[in-house]
Formats: structure tokens, C-alpha cells, sequence
């Protein structure tokens, strides 16, 4: 649960989402990871939400988190319009980077817990090659299928002999938060679920162009690329989203 009086939240289809932005967001990073640490980030876009609306289990799950951050701009742009005048978005790659970089400065060391064995490697090579001064002490690549419970247990061992202070979540929504929420207290860094940031990082996925990002539309460059998978996605999460802003329901 968010600690009270660290920041505010809006509440959007009951999760109640963080009122911040990234320069926030790094700060708290900064004056509180000691405190979060076994603790998760959820990182929240029209998708979830609506997810999480429909799903009271899920729901759970998410308002569990430390924090719960606006990665999808309507989220933001929601929050501005219902008295929170200083609501931006902070997505989950752009997040991933600036904590990378800040790396060198503070020291923190970092673990990739998803993604395929090509897309890590492609990952190692290109966070060597832009963050020389973070230190990755582990990465994983767990199996799509559920994992047993001696498979969940190596993994767990393999992550808490490393010891770091980020734990990067790249398993997709709503798996991530789930596992997130599952693992609550298990590990010794913070947890971050951060969806498709390991593609775009390694190369594998393109982002939306700026002008696209700050205007909302990042979601329909991501159509684009894929729409045989995001379809139906789309249409049914983000038509459900504009109903409910517009008319509560």
C-alpha cells in the first residue's frame, strides 16, 4: 500500500494511481528505497486499469504496490483534470533508463527478471555499451509456463544471492504484478514491473516518436507494429476507459 503523506493519488477505476513525475519519482527513489525494498512498483496504463476494474483480485494486487505510476498518458491527463494540476506521466522505459543513469552516481546495482535469452543478451550488450557505470549482478529468463514451486524457490535463491536494489520485472501485464505481489517481502530489492522496457532497451521493439508520446497516441505506433496481438486489446480496454471517464460507468 502507498505509505500516506509520501505523495497523493487519484483514484481512476479504483487503483489509485500516483500523483508525480519523474524528477519526483527519482527523488523518492532516492530518499526511500531502503524503506521499499521487498516492496513492488506497478507501473499502470489504460490496459491494467481496466484490468484491475474488472478484476478485484487484480485490483488488489495493484493498489499493493508502493507506488503505482502513470505509465499511460490518459492516466496522467485523467488526474489533471480532477484536481491534480502537477499529474505527469512516467513510463516504464523512460523510468528504467533514468534509474540506469543515475547508476554510476548512487551506486545502485540492478536485476532483469523476464524476457527471452536474445532479447537479455541483446539487453546486456546495450546497457554496457549506455550505462557503463551500472552494475547488472543478475538476469533470468524464466520459462513461459508457470514454474513449479523448486523452479519459483532457485530463482528466488539465485535473486537474493545477488542482492540488488532494483529488481527489474519484465513479464508482462497483468503476469508481472502478479508475480510481483507474490513474491512481496521475498527479495531483498524493489521490484519494478516494467512490461515491454526490456524490448524497446535491447533494440527489439521501436518507441512511438516524441510527438506521438505527448500527445497519447504511443498506444496506437504499438497497433501499428503488432495489431494481429493488440486488436482486440485496444478496442475493448481503451473503449471501456472513455466510457467510464466520461460517464462513470
Amino acid at each position: 500500500m502507498p505509505e500516506a503523506g509520501l505523495f497523493e493519488t487519484c483514484a481512476i477505476m479504483g487503483v489509485q494511481v500516483a500523483v508525480t513525475d519523474m524528477d519526483r519519482t527519482l527523488q523518492l527513489l532516492q530518499d526511500h528505497l531502503e524503506d521499499w525494498r521487498g516492496q513492488y512498483f506497478c507501473v499502470a496504463n489504460v490496459h491494467t486499469t481496466v484490468t484491475a476494474h474488472r478484476d478485484a483480485g487484480y485490483l488488489a494486487v495493484q493498489n499493493g504496490a508502493a507506488m503505482v505510476l502513470p505509465d499511460g498518458g490518459p492516466l496522467s491527463a485523467y488526474s489533471r483534470r480532477h484536481g491534480f494540476p502537477d499529474a505527469r506521466r512516467v513510463t516504464g522505459p523512460d523510468l528504467m533508463r533514468r534509474v540506469l543513469a543515475e547508476s554510476g552516481r548512487t551506486g545502485w546495482t540492478h536485476y532483469f527478471y523476464g524476457g527471452s535469452p536474445e532479447t537479455l543478451r541483446l539487453l546486456a550488450d546495450r546497457l554496457a555499451e549506455r550505462y557503463p557505470g551500472a552494475r547488472v549482478v543478475g538476469m533470468k529468463s524464466p520459462p513461459y509456463r508457470p514454474l513449479t514451486p523448486e523452479e519459483d524457490a532457485a530463482d528466488l535463491a539465485e535473486i537474493n544471492a545477488a542482492r540488488p536494489d532494483f529488481l527489474w520485472v519484465g513479464l508482462g501485464a497483468p503476469k508481472q504484478e502478479r508475480w510481483m505481489a507474490a513474491h512481496r517481502g521475498k527479495v531483498p530489492a524493489l521490484m519494478l514491473g516494467v512490461g515491454a522496457a526490456f524490448d524497446y532497451e535491447a533494440g527489439n521493439i521501436r518507441r512511438a516518436p516524441d510527438w506521438m508520446q505527448r500527445h497519447n497516441l504511443e498506444w496506437l505506433y504499438r497497433l501499428l507494429q503488432d495489431p494481429a496481438r493488440l486488436f482486440g486489446r485496444y478496442f475493448s480496454t481503451n473503449l471501456r476507459f472513455l466510457l467510464w471517464s466520461a460517464f462513470g460507468r
